[in-house]
């Protein structure tokens, strides 16, 4: 044996989550392992009928602070960090009365599932964050030359295994093991500092009002960003077949989001498809009313609401049909069979969907009737949670970039109607929709919208009077009687004149150009409406 292989003979269980503990320990036991621990694990192993030695009994030090207190003691951590190879380190435990842990088994208290919980308060999450578990998982970690360290139940069955077949656990196995260890206390800080600083940036303390806060005085981004994200899935390709690419969650993400939606039917998703099912979910959670979003490559191009799912299925399936033939969809509902079954309608063919759920009607027509049934996904979210502000992350050479995500609703109150033409309710609801939509749209953005639906896009395009004749010559003749969305200012009246000319009814954009005046004077010579929203909406 290894003179870096000692002999397990004394193991340390503390544990929050204790799947796959017992058999684990029972299997220890026949090995000739003595267990120690405290609190809820001792009671798990002591009712199943194991002998385990009490921390506190072996410490004589008793658990203090409700639990806040019982592995924090020399007695265990010198067990733990003991180098079996130093003789004066063997001496002093011997003098001390300490033996060495060999094998230490740990996982933390849950504070990322607790700070996930709807309605938690302040005082709950701190309470879950671990003090002395993350404390042993370091130490036996960095004593990996001679402690094994198991902080997931999936380690139980390789540790156990080599326990059972020569005493020890091999070096190769300690290290991966310890590897995986600081991975989780990582993730787990970077959890807790990402919580206190979304809690101090939105100033808004979920405690009780006998404790004293001090605001920050204003809106901040973190002074530091920290981020430790599990790698769930190992996509084809990224955006294209040279180029690789995962799937990584975010463990303080709302419960209901993409990335933790659950597939109902359909290939594997791609790197694209799940920028497109964000695109498209975007969209619609927006919208109050029955929405739904066509999205391709990461545009809308069709989007509609209307009184029931199936009519607003049929509007956004028609803004487009030429660009929506291999589309992703979304939905703020639940699919239901007469929306399924225009989607299936001869022609038609769709990569991927995303709603709250799917109906079992709709589940057949799509599963069933399509020719390309087998390959379309269907991904379900369970009911959409209010929108909630978040930070956004692109990545550049040397670092990233951070802002706000631009997803709250607009104060509609500081719309300014600029023009001689005021327009009716009617127009101003067109307006409203259109103002939506457009912010979905990849700059320079332009959206002509009818009935509350979208007929043509114009974007990406370096001019903006070039995104005004795409978005009509994508409308056609429904071009005529349509509104105006402009995701920035126009910098000319030559816009004004060419939506003019096709026969739109009204135009909403921020102003804010130097050339406002000129362009105001263009809409009262050809009696246009226009708002003036005060905010735009950039989306590089």
């Amino acid at each position: 044996m290894s003179p870096q292989s000692p002999p397990v003979r004394n193991a340390l269980l503390s544990v929050s989550d204790k799947s796959g503990l017992l058999p684990f320990a029972q299997g220890l036991v026949t090995a000739g392992v003595t267990l120690y621990a405290s609190g809820g694990t001792r009671q798990h192993l002591e009712k199943a009928g194991l002998e385990v030695r009490e921390v506190s009994s072996y410490t004589n030090f008793p658990e203090m602070l409700d639990g806040r207190l019982k592995t924090l003691h020399p007695k265990i951590h010198g067990g733990i960090l003991c180098r079996h190879d130093h003789p004066d380190d063997i001496k002093s435990l011997s003098e001390h009365g300490i033996v060495t842990f060999e094998l230490v088994v740990v996982n933390l208290y849950p504070f990322e599932q607790t700070i996930a919980r709807p309605g938690v308060t302040y005082a709950e999450a701190i309470e879950k964050i671990d003090i002395g578990g993350p404390t042993l998982v370091r130490g036996a970690a960095k004593n990996h030359a001679f402690t094994t360290i198991a902080t997931d139940s999936e380690q139980y069955e390789e540790i156990l295994a080599q326990i059972r077949d020569s005493g020890a656990t091999t070096p190769g196995l300690r290290q991966r093991l310890a590897t995986k260890a600081f991975v989780l206390t990582a993730a787990y800080d970077t959890a807790i500092s990402s919580y206190l600083q979304a809690i101090l940036a939105s100033e808004s303390f979920p405690v009780d009002s006998s404790w004293e806060v001090e605001p920050s005085g204003e809106q901040t981004l973190p002074t530091q960003l920290q981020f430790s994200l599990p790698r769930i899935a190992t996509l084809r390709y990224g955006e294209n077949p040279h180029q690789s690419s995962a799937l990584y969650a975010d463990p303080s993400a709302p419960a209901v989001n993409l990335v933790s939606a659950k597939q109902l039917n359909g290939k594997e998703l791609s790197y694209n498809n799940y920028l497109d099912l964000d695109a498209a979910l975007s969209i619609v959670r927006l919208l109050d009313d029955p929405a739904v979003s066509v999205v391709k490559h990461n545009n809308p191009c069709g989007a509609a609401v209307a009184q029931t799912l199936a009519e607003a299925t049929q509007k956004a399936t028609e803004g487009d049909p030429l660009s929506a033939f291999g589309s992703v969809l979304g939905f703020n509902r639940p699919v239901d069979a007469e929306s399924a079954e225009i989607l299936v309608e001869p022609g038609k063919f769709i990569e991927a969907i995303v709603a709250p759920g799917f109906e079992s009607g709709a589940l057949e027509v799509l599963t069933t009737k399509p020719k390309w049934k087998a390959n379309v996904r269907l991904m379900e979210l369970g009911s959409l949670p209010p929108v909630k502000s978040s930070l956004q992350l692109r990545h550049i050479e040397g670092g990233f970039l951070v802002q706000q995500i631009d997803n709250q609703p607009d104060p509609h109150e500081l719309w300014e109607v600029v023009t001689d033409a005021k327009g009716d309710d009617n127009l101003l609801h067109e307006l409203q929709f259109a103002w939506e939509i457009v912010r979905h749209v990849k700059s320079n953005a332009i959206a002509l919208c009818r009935d509350r639906m979208l007929i043509g896009t114009g974007a990406g395009q370096m001019s903006r009077v070039d995104s005004v004749q795409i978005a009509i010559q994508k409308a056609g003749d429904r071009a005529s009687g349509s509104v105006l969305a402009s995701d920035a200012f126009f910098p000319f009246p030559d816009s004004i004149d060419v939506a003019a000319a096709a026969g739109i009814a009204a135009i909403i954009q921020p102003g804010g150009s130097r050339r406002d005046n000129e362009v105001i004077a263009a809409c009262n010579r050809h009696g246009l409406p226009m708002i003036f929203t005060g905010r735009r909406h950039f989306k590089h």
